[in-house]
């Protein structure tokens, strides 16, 4: 036994020392690879990334310890094109041949084509030369350090740096910080030259981020020239920049206090070789005019009009109604200067999307003998009226692995003069699914076709006046939309109506606000008799049913297949035992009896048309403020009702408006009723070194009411795919504790924990390790069976837990995703049977995706 442990302990140890030997392959004998920096202040070790990120040199990345881009910088050749060289060398005869063969210009090409070089040079593109201790940016990091302390009110901080070899050709970087006592703001003095900018700052001086007693921060007077720049813009002083303010501070003798001279010069301006100062002033807005031309007419007649106070000129006839052009105007006749009303302006204009980025400047009206007022100058140029509109995107959804979508279509802008935008779309696509209720095992066995009309207005479009309510200055917008569709995918297949008025605004920075007035969805399925060819669970467990009571079966209903089981014929057969069962004919179990009503209620709902008129508000805050951000929230909430308007109409026409099932009809289609809440949660938090944890939390409920005792299947939830809980495919998780018996399983009440960390790999390879906590259940709705329904507490042992790894390749423009997920802890299992017991690769779901999940 003892010689077994020395000899695992042998090799454990000749593997460290390869391992180490490695490393260090590309490392010159006189040079040490940087193993690891440490920081020490005032004796204390500190890892704060702050600190880190002042060093120059950081040691190689590693993913769990592991160089592995360094490992496969080692691996290609230091200089393949001189190795390729004396190997022609070595045999003069060799490079003859080849001479030969092609010529001596295409030789000296082949030292540097993939064949001789291209492995090596990859290995070098995607790996990571060894990073070597440098002396020079050793005391630049010293240096940075001690600047780093300085501005947070450190002046006396002292900075030293030790390297210490670590072994063969390795080294680690020590920094040790003395800060001293910091500095403490004391006084706080004004100079202000100009009594229009001295009346505007005391009114603003308390909210000062420079304050007596507080520690002295290089920020906080950079944040504070800011302020006062921002604010002096807004109120009317043209032309202020932030460097007409300076500080002084004085520190000398003071006892570890710093005292603040804050200094506000006079304008300063050049005329010709002469500049000179004058104190700043409040300027007005005397005028503002807008200039846009007529796209057909370019060349044209100036054409001439005033509104409201507003000149609008044109080249050839004006092309607007005078409204469309000023209302995205903030800047208006008789107003104070205002920098933030320009920018206002840019952003309304631009969301019109029916004219090219404007130009906005300002000139002092040479009119006015005080000269403190100023005409602005608005140019628009219009886009053209009419577009071609095309495209093709990839697509990837919870049921379609893979598609391909194609569109095509005219946009029409400036449709009523109104800036008014129209587009007409023809739209396709064609995917792959490997769902299982899909019989089609062609590759692309999914096919949808539609059309699409939708007008953007920007503007509430309303009968009432909405501005007190929603302000412009929230940049409202209207969406007029209409659509039809057919979908051919799981056999039923389904045509639909679509017609939306929705409305968007942004009421504050990073929050926005939509609220879908009439949200109307009719649903067609054209094959309903398919509906058990393509559920196959349903059928299996009907005609398992089925076969306990063969002796009371019309045999014209059923075959016999090769095992001697009966297999009812679809449709009639399934129709009839069903319709037997329900009416008596046929004498079953209590137990039976009950399984095959389930079985036809859900036979009923899936394959019945719906009608669903709904009114939603969703309301969004992020702190995300572009695409390249990895550390932000994102929290969306969202309330929906169903089939309220319809109901009101439903009650107030004739008696006669129930379908069979004594439910209320509109034009003779049952509509849903119910009210639904989400709340969805999304966290990314930057680890530093391309490293993010991302985490997403929801919550949703729908309660059917009224007309519906449960939620349509297009307004259900569903548990598992690539977006969802990636340890199973989509709808094959819940509800509850049922073991997912049917092929599309959903329920109204959904909860959701997802977190996963992403690291990088190598170059644009990502990699990621992540977890999913969820499940579906039913709630206050037509289900009784115990093991779906929601039960307090005691249910939230039925959460699925996943858990796995995957890989995401950046492609700039989207993220291909690829993630292999296990059932970690399965709730359809036996209670003492669920954890890790399908943990392995024969039972793991692949999921693809674009882009991030969350």
């Amino acid at each position: 036994m003892k010689n077994k442990i020395t000899k695992i302990a042998l090799i454990l140890l000749s593997v460290l020392l390869l391992y180490s030997c490695s490393l260090v392959k590309r490392v010159p004998d006189s040079r040490h690879l940087l193993e690891e920096n440490t920081i020490t202040v005032n004796g204390e070790e500190k890892k704060e990334e702050a600190l880190q990120e002042q060093l120059y040199q950081q040691p190689n990345t590693s993913i769990l310890g592991y160089h592995l881009r360094l490992h496969l910088y080692n691996l290609a050749k230091k200089d393949a094109d001189s190795s390729y060289q004396a190997w022609l060398a070595r045999n003069p005869q060799r490079h003859e041949n080849l001479r030969k063969l092609l010529s001596e210009k295409q030789v000296q090409r082949l030292g540097e084509s993939f064949i001789v070089a291209g492995l090596s040079n990859f290995l070098k593109k995607v790996g990571e030369p060894p990073v070597l201790v440098d002396p020079v940016r050793v005391r630049k990091s010293a240096n940075r350090l001690l600047s780093y302390y300085y501005k947070r009110g450190y002046f006396r901080t002292k900075v030293g740096y030790r390297v210490d070899t670590l072994g063969v050709k390795k080294a680690q970087v020590n920094y040790t910080v003395e800060t001293g006592k910091p500095y403490v703001v004391d006084s706080i003095a004004t100079y202000i030259e100009s009594p229009v900018l001295d009346t505007l700052y005391q009114k603003i001086k308390d909210e000062s981020l420079i304050k007596s007693g507080k520690q002295y921060n290089e920020t906080d007077f950079t944040g504070e020239r800011e302020r006062i720049a921002n604010y002096f813009l807004n109120r009317g002083v043209y032309r202020f920049e932030p460097n007409y303010i300076s500080y002084i501070v004085d520190t000398v003798n003071t006892g570890y206090k710093a005292n603040v001279d804050l200094i506000i010069d006079n304008e300063t301006v050049r005329r010709g070789d002469s500049t000179f100062t004058r104190p700043f002033k409040i300027f007005k807005v005397s005028q503002v005019n807008i200039y846009t031309q007529n796209a057909a007419d370019p060349n044209g007649t100036i054409d001439s009009t005033t509104y409201n106070g507003f000149r609008i000129f044109s080249n050839g006839k004006l092309n607007y109604r005078p409204k469309a052009l000023t209302d995205p105007v903030f800047i208006t006749p008789g107003s104070t200067f205002s920098d933030f009303r320009r920018v206002l302006t840019y952003r309304y204009i631009n969301n019109l999307r029916v004219f090219y980025y404007p130009n906005i400047n300002y000139v002092v009206d040479s009119t006015d003998t005080e000269g403190s007022s100023l005409i602005a100058n608005i140019y628009l140029k219009p886009r053209d009226n009419f577009k071609l509109l095309y495209g093709i995107d990839l697509t990837h959804s919870n049921i379609q692995d893979m598609g391909i979508q194609g569109s095509t279509g005219l946009s029409i802008r400036n449709l009523f003069r109104g800036a008014e935008i129209l587009d007409l779309t023809l739209r396709g696509n064609i995917g792959s699914s490997r769902d299982p209720a899909i019989s089609d095992r062609s590759f692309f066995n999914i096919l949808e076709y539609g059309a699409d009309a939708k007008l953007s207005i920007p503007r509430i479009f309303f009968p009432l006046k909405t501005d007190n309510i929603i302000r412009k200055e929230m940049l409202p917008a209207s969406l007029l939309s209409l659509g039809i569709s057919r979908q051919k995918n799981i056999g039923l297949d389904k045509e639909s109506f679509t017609g939306v008025l929705n409305y968007n605004w942004i009421p504050k920075r990073n929050r926005t606000a939509r609220l879908d007035l009439f949200n109307i969805q009719y649903i067609r399925n054209v094959n309903p008799d398919n509906y058990f060819f393509v559920y196959n669970s349903s059928y299996d467990r009907l005609n398992d049913i089925a076969n306990t009571y063969t002796e009371q079966l019309d045999p014209t209903y059923y075959s016999v297949d090769s095992d001697g089981d009966v297999r009812l014929n679809i449709e009639e057969g399934t129709r009839a035992f069903i319709t037997g069962v329900d009416g008596g004919d046929i004498t079953t179990t209590a137990q039976d009896r009950r399984e095959v009503r389930s079985i036809e209620e859900r036979r009923r709902r899936l394959t019945e048309n719906n009608l669903i008129s709904a009114t939603n508000f969703t309301y969004t805050t992020t702190t995300q403020d572009n695409l390249n951000d990895s550390e932000f929230f994102i929290f969306k909430t969202k309330l929906e009702t169903a089939g309220n308007t319809l109901s009101l109409i439903s009650s107030l026409t004739e008696k006669n408006n129930r379908s069979t099932s004594g439910n209320r009809t509109f034009l003779d289609v049952e509509y849903s009723q119910y009210v639904k809440g989400e709340l969805d949660f999304i966290k990314h938090f930057d680890l530093t070194h391309k490293r993010v944890l991302a985490m997403r939390a929801f919550f949703g409920l729908a309660v059917p009411y009224g007309n519906s005792d449960n939620i349509p299947f297009t307004r259900s939830y569903f548990a598992g795919g690539s977006n969802d809980n990636r340890a199973w495919q989509s709808y094959s998780l819940g509800p509850g504790s049922s073991g997912s018996v049917n092929d599309f399983n959903e329920a109204n009440l959904k909860m959701l924990y997802s977190a996963e960390l992403r690291f990088n790999l190598l170059g644009q390879l990502n990699g990621a390790i992540f977890g999913d906590v969820g499940n579906i259940w039913n709630v206050f709705d037509n289900q009784d069976q115990p093991e779906y329904i929601f039960n307090g507490l005691s249910s939230f042992r039925d959460l699925a837990f996943g858990s796995g790894f995957g890989f995401r390749y950046d492609l700039n423009f989207f993220v291909v995703r690829f993630d292999i997920g296990f059932k970690t802890y399965n709730p359809g299992r036996p209670v003492n049977d669920r954890w890790f017991k399908e943990y392995n690769f024969a039972h793991a779901v692949y999921n693809v995706g674009i882009n991030y999940p969350f």
